[in-house]
């Protein structure tokens, strides 16, 4: 292979010099020929009509053939009305030449159904119901459209601008049977076969040809929402919240590539793909999973009430087109944000919990040298007084990048290493890549094919590609036999050097293939009978899987895992954190994570954060200080930086920037409980921890395009722009109140707000009617703090009621699941009574943990103040009060923070 070691080193000089990313190696519509295909058809009259007579009812589907009235192949519609007020529409070939892929381990479980009755039908179409509220099904004969309708209201249409598609498996005319096939009867109609056009069969990409065995199998369906001006959702892209409008340009792309330096306000595909639309008016809030994973484009075509000079009503149309695989969608039907939030969570399940650690910051770089840098870095923080908990190791680490192994010079005693850090109650995360180093030497590598487990490229051979460590095998993560044999290489005995405070990273899992087309897999290898293209965007999430259940298998199932990964799909969220990638050191890109964050939460997936400072490029200290501000308000918070730029540890920017810096993350720390309160909620329910200001406020339609502020319950307004003096933050909600949490002012809802600011400034208001924990000391890691008193702040809202949770358990095993050991109190004031109540009374679970102090923002002075404790006993509690700020201060109430107890103020 020493041939191809030049080519390498060019290959990877690209990437790492590139300014921005090459457009040219990523493919646009024109140059994908089934987009190039679908697209050229417009909309209008659909081929596609409803053979009712073959409508057949059960228990829990209605079946019913469809058929293209032009080539006369017939497909069968199923419909389903699943629990919760969700549709599913499945669309297949009758017939297939052979089956056609349905992504399996997506759906948590085969979603419950409810039965449907026919309300009416006559030669143009059938009624179904749905139930509650007058919901319809309607089915359409000629041509073929599907509407959902409730009263006198359509709330979305199929169809109905008639770009149903559906490209049949055929065999190819100049073979030996096409002959055979020209005479094939379809259940007694005549197969009429298109003409053949490019693409269909082979395609070429640059110097890279895909040889298209099946032809051309993609699938496309419309889908149009009256009354409808803003959709969100389909991540990952580096754009805007509201999704823009696609005619005259590109669809959104939703294939996993390894996108380095990545443009903004594109639609390019990216690392991750989620095929999950949101649409939202200040009626309702609706849902589409288009349940495919193989490479898809999504196009967004709204009129805008009176924007075009028309009197037209609002509609958004979106049209998805995929290029394998079946239309397998569901529509989730809300009515509100939060319904449509638990209806996907029913479909793919929650965010993962994950142990408290993972929720404080994580230090990362490519890479750390060696562990005399390791323990010189870790000495840093402590020097300086910031709290951390992780340090990062990349790809330098192992043993000539072969993952699983250490460096002999660099990392020679890794155990030492991580011993280390354990006294300090601190842990590390270590890459590990799926592209594994062909080598002999290489257990890893001799395992796997022994096994017979690497995925295979068109011929059945082992398929190979670079990455980098030079030339690699990828495993086929998507044979269970494959993640079983993976997850076991996480056991300590197997993962030599590892202890139970290491834990992983998941990069490069698009996959990514230096010298592949698109910098991925070539589309035609091989996963056992079925195509990479069928499954492409599903290979990270297996990854991610396999090695959750790893960590998960090596501590005998007792201890949450922690997983981040690049690649993502529908369903990644249940095993742990992702990122946005390799973004760089500009302000642009601070400002674009929120909108990223925002969209990945709105979809499922709420452990997301950005890299700090930007991983490209070298930040100014203002970029780095105020990106540093931002990050510790959102859920994954991680400094990073490539190789190439200069070491950026919090401290090396002057002391003034340090003390910004260590400003920032201690704010997160003292913040943790109420993170990890948020992300409890997340788990059991599937509400995103980082919203968009509309999820809340879904009638306030000034809300429907804001991105640069959010909500974690506290609303969080970052300073992303160079040089700013002042932000306006739009405060929402008519008649509430916010308070400022730095300087306890207050603030009407339903108002923008000018904000000055200095570099010291991160803009964050608490909702009055909102009770918050936090922890006021600090300390160098979260372990450390786990047994430290809570601050509660109380911000009462104008009627004088505030209610809250405080969730605790023990912060890192499942126990809070399997042994209900967790404390989960309501904390609710009224009356002038502030009571904690058990919401949990069968869990067991005590804690050392007690209420410090409690802030009562917007409260009368009172006279005196008494604690009453769960067996009577009445005490007085000090108490300080700051009439200018109407803050009351309650100075060591000294209850346990798992105890019933009142206080009364009078």
């Amino acid at each position: 292979h020493a041939a191809m070691v030049p080519v390498l080193v060019a290959l990877l000089f690209l990437c790492l010099c590139a300014e921005a990313v090459d457009r040219s190696n990523f493919k646009t519509c024109d140059q994908s020929s089934f987009c190039k295909r679908q697209r050229e058809l417009k909309p209008g009259q659909s081929p596609y009509r409803a053979l009712l007579d073959t409508l057949e009812l059960s228990d829990s589907r209605i079946t019913l053939q469809l058929i293209n009235d032009i080539n006369k192949v017939r497909l069968l519609l199923e419909l389903y009305r699943l629990q919760g007020n969700m549709t599913r529409v499945k669309i297949n070939e009758l017939k297939p030449l052979r089956p056609r892929y349905e992504v399996p381990d997506v759906l948590i479980a085969d979603p419950p159904a409810e039965p449907m009755a026919v309300v009416s039908r006559d030669e143009n179409g059938v009624v179904l119901s749905l139930g509650p509220d007058e919901q319809r099904l309607i089915v359409s004969a000629q041509p073929f459209r599907l509407d959902i309708v409730e009263g006198p209201q359509v709330l979305l249409s199929l169809n109905s601008r008639g770009l149903l598609s559906f490209e049949h498996l055929r065999v190819r005319k100049d073979t030996t049977v096409s002959s055979m096939w020209d005479s094939i009867k379809n259940d007694g109609q005549e197969v009429s076969e298109e003409e053949d056009k490019p693409g269909m069969w082979e395609e070429t990409f640059k110097t890279h040809s895909d040889s298209k065995p099946n032809g051309p199998t993609s699938i496309s369906l419309d889908f149009s929402f009256p009354g409808v001006e803003h959709v969100y959702g389909i991540p990952e892209h580096a754009d805007t919240l509201k999704l823009k409008n696609t005619d005259g340009g590109d669809p959104y792309r939703l294939y996993n590539l390894d996108v380095f330096q990545y443009e903004l306000h594109n639609p390019m595909a990216l690392y991750g793909a989620v095929p999950v639309l949101v649409s939202h008016n200040s009626q309702r809030t609706m849902g589409i999973f288009w349940l495919n994973a193989a490479e898809t484009w999504v196009d967004i075509s709204s009129n805008t009430a009176g924007e075009t000079g028309s009197s037209d009503a609002p509609q958004t149309d979106v049209r998805w087109v995929s290029e394998s695989g079946i239309i397998d969608v569901f529509i989730m039907l809300g009515p509100r944000p939060n319904d449509v939030f638990a209806q996907y969570a029913s479909l793919t399940g929650t965010q993962a919990f994950p142990p408290l650690t993972a929720l404080g910051y994580h230090q990362c770089r490519w890479n750390y040298n060696n562990q005399e840098d390791v323990k010189a870095v870790d000495q840093g923080f402590d020097e300086h007084d910031i709290p951390y908990d992780f340090i990062w190791l990349d790809i330098e680490h192992a043993d000539g990048k072969r993952y699983f192994t250490w460096d002999p010079q660099n990392f020679p005693q890794p155990k030492e290493m991580l011993q280390g850090l354990m006294d300090k109650k601190r842990k590390m995360v270590t890459i590990v890549d799926p592209h594994i180093r062909v080598d002999s030497g290489y257990k890893i590598h001799n395992e796997l094919r022994s096994k017979n487990l690497y995925a295979k490229n068109k011929d059945g051979a082992d398929f190979e590609g670079w990455c980098w460590p030079g030339n690699s095998g990828y495993p086929d993560f998507t044979n269970p036999e494959m993640r079983e044999w993976w997850a076991s290489r996480f056991s300590y005995n197997q993962y030599e050097g590892s202890m139970e405070n290491l834990y992983t990273w998941n990069d490069m899992n698009e996959p990514s293939v230096f010298n592949g087309p698109e910098v991925t897999m070539h589309k035609d290898a091989l996963h056992g009978s079925w195509e990479h293209r069928d499954l492409h965007n599903i290979y990270g999430l297996y990854v991610q899987k396999a090695t959750a259940e790893g960590l998960i298998q090596r501590s005998g199932g007792v201890e949450r895992p922690f997983v981040l990964t690049r690649a993502f799909f529908a369903g990644s969220q249940r095993y742990g954190a992702v990122w946005t990638g390799d973004n760089a050191a500009e302000w642009g890109h601070l400002k674009i994570s929120i909108p990223m964050c925002l969209s990945l939460g709105l979809v499922g997936i709420s452990f997301c954060g950005a890299d700090i400072g930007g991983f490209f490029k070298h930040p100014g200290p203002e970029l780095l200080v105020r990106w540093y501000q931002a990050g510790a308000y959102q859920p994954f918070f991680r400094g990073h930086a490539h190789m190439d730029t200069p070491r950026r540890e919090p401290w090396l920017f002057g002391p003034d920037n340090t003390a910004l810096i260590r400003e920032a993350i201690r704010q997160r720390y003292a913040l943790l409980p109420y993170w990890y309160q948020q992300f409890y909620n997340a788990h059991r329910t599937g509400q995103p921890v980082m919203r968009a200001l509309w999820v809340e406020y879904p009638e306030d339609q000034t809300t429907f395009a804001i991105e640069d502020e959010y909500l974690i319950d506290l609303l969080v307004h970052p300073v992303t722009d160079e040089g700013a003096k002042g932000v306006t933050a739009y405060l929402p909600g008519k008649g509430e109140i916010w308070y400022d949490v730095h300087t306890f002012q207050k603030h009407k809802g339903a108002q923008n707000l000018y904000i000055p600011v200095t570099m010291s400034s991160i803009p964050v208001f608490q909702r009055g009617g909102s009770i918050i924990s936090r922890k006021g000391r600090v300390r160098r890691s979260s372990t450390c703090m786990e047994n430290d008193p809570y601050t509660l702040y109380v911000a009462l809202s104008p009627e004088g009621t505030a209610e809250g949770e405080l969730y605790i358990d023990d912060f890192h095993t499942f126990n809070y699941h399997k042994e209900k050991q967790f404390i989960c109190r309501r904390l609710h004031f009224s009356d002038n009574a502030l009571t904690s109540s058990n919401l949990a009374p069968d869990s067991k679970f005590t804690t050392a943990a007690w209420i410090e102090k409690v802030f009562i923002l917007g409260a009368p002075r009172p006279a005196s103040v008494s604690l009453t404790t769960a067996d009577g006993k009445e005490s007085a509690v000090e108490f300080e009060f700051d009439s200018a700020a109407s803050v009351l201060i309650l100075r060591k109430p000294g209850v346990n923070a798992g105890a019933d107890w009142t206080v009364l103020l009078q």
